[in-house]
């Protein structure tokens, strides 16, 4: 079973476009979890289906990450992202990639894939978004 985290934007009804897209395509939800961070929210949930359910969420226009990046939240600020970076530096931790998703209310949602995932999900596990 794979995750998906879906960050969009925080406003009534976002769950249940979400919930019922996966109904009209048949697709199982094993687990769900949603947070609101400011202006956003955050989606994150297990399917059966997981690439047929990554698909049809990214044509209904909805950002949606793999299971293999991690979602954490940064104060938006100069050098939140070099903090980060070098705790995996320092850690010898490779990051394969980073991303910043969202912007909002003094935050950022940034999604980084990096090697060795579950020593780099300690690593941030003070800023992430979805235990």
């Amino acid at each position: 079973m794979k995750e998906i985290s879906i960050v969009a934007e925080n406003r009534p009804g976002v769950l249940a476009d979400v919930t019922d897209l996966m109904a009209k395509n048949k697709i199982n939800i094993d687990e769900i979890e949603a947070e609101t961070i400011g202006n956003m929210g955050v989606i994150v949930m297990a399917v059966q289906q997981y690439d047929l359910a990554l698909k049809v969420l990214r044509d209904a226009g909805f950002q949606a990450v793999t299971e293999d990046s991690l979602l954490i939240k940064l104060k938006d600020e100069p050098g939140a992202l070099a903090r980060i970076a070098l705790r995996f530096k320092e850690a010898n931790i490779n990051i394969r990639g980073m991303h910043i998703v969202r912007r909002d209310s003094g935050y950022s949602i940034v999604a980084i894939s990096a090697e060795r995932s579950e020593e780099a999900k300690k690593l941030v596990k003070d800023v992430l978004v979805s235990k």
